[in-house]
């Protein structure tokens, strides 16, 4: 029995040290990557940082000034990148600022260490007032449309127009909720140990067509979660996230409202873009656009017809 007890501590003692040294290992290889190195490749000559309540934000501001303002918010877990296509499509007439909020891209963590939707949707506004901007539209996908969401209910007087692009505010996990949702056992794992498995998986549960999921894609998120502090921001954000009384928000918004959804969406359904224009019985007009065989990345997986059906929209006379 003794030589047993003895044997069976060995494995478990070999497997103890196997991990441990897997996991100082897993660390050293994903380390953070600083800022300025990321910046190096991801920041262009449009790039610009704003300095708003102790967070550096990176925003890009294109187009003519004169032009319509329309503001993009961009997805969870992505960054302004991702709207390359749609200023593309619209910074001939529009002024087209978009931007990466907190944990996200190059701005980096809060130093408050608040990631709450009130805190996002405050350094949204604090965002635009120093760009001087009082009249606008915006779009919004994923989460950056439940931002969207609550900067309109906020200011309807400042809002024009809005595009929602399958946003997670209806999602069942979220809706009505008073807390933050649970999370997976070991979440904080993350914060060390980041693969680059874990954003292949994510993106392809996110399109509908995953032929269409590029390593250049999985790549640049990859990268950019591992700025100095991403990591540990995100989980916070995660575990503070409540996305409010969204019902109310939406009856609320009285603004012409496009609504965009992929059809092959398994992260929120479309079924939910339906319930959302029943909800929105206060706007002016609600138009609804789904994409066959498009999951929930639309802007990235049917990027030119969706920024041709923004402009269309952007286009029509309020």
């Amino acid at each position: 029995m003794k030589k047993f007890l003895r044997i069976l501590g060995w494995i478990f003692g070999s497997i103890v040290a196997l991990l441990v040294v897997g996991f100082v290992v897993g660390a050293a290889y994903y380390t953070d990557i600083p800022a300025a190195e990321l910046e190096k490749k991801y920041a262009n000559a449009d790039s610009k940082f704003a300095m708003l309540d102790g967070v550096r934000m990176h925003y890009r501001d294109e187009g003519p000034r004169e032009g319509p303002v329309i503001i993009l918010i961009h997805a969870h877990f992505d960054s302004l990148l991702m709207w390359d296509p749609w200023v593309a499509a619209l910074k001939d007439k529009y002024r087209v600022v978009r931007f990466d909020f907190t944990g996200h891209g190059l701005t980096g963590p809060d130093p408050s260490g608040d990631y709450t939707l009130k805190r996002t949707v405050d350094l949204v506004e604090k965002l635009l007032a120093e760009l001087g901007l009082t009249k606008f539209s915006m779009a919004g996908t994923s989460m950056g449309g439940t931002i969207a969401l609550h900067y309109a209910s906020r200011h309807s007087d400042q809002v024009e127009k809005i595009i929602l692009l399958s946003p997670g505010a209806l999602n069942t996990r979220v809706r009505g909720r008073d807390t933050p949702p649970p999370l997976p056992p070991g979440i904080d794992m993350v914060k060390y140990i980041t693969p680059k498995a874990m954003f292949a998986g994510l993106l392809n549960s996110g399109f509908g067509d995953k032929s269409k999921v590029t390593d250049q894609l999985i790549t640049q998120w990859w990268e950019l979660m591992r700025h100095e502090g991403q990591r540990e921001a995100e989980i916070t954000r995660m575990r503070q996230y409540i996305s409010g009384d969204v019902d109310t928000l939406i009856r609320g918004l009285k603004q012409p409202t496009l609504i965009m959804w992929g059809e092959a969406n398994t992260v929120v359904t479309v079924d939910q873009a339906k319930q959302m224009v029943d909800l929105m019985t206060a706007a002016k007009s609600v138009k609804l656009i789904t994409y066959p065989g498009v999951g929930h990345m639309a802007v990235h997986e049917a990027p030119e017809q969706t920024a041709k059906d923004a402009r269309a929209f952007f286009d029509e006379p309020s």
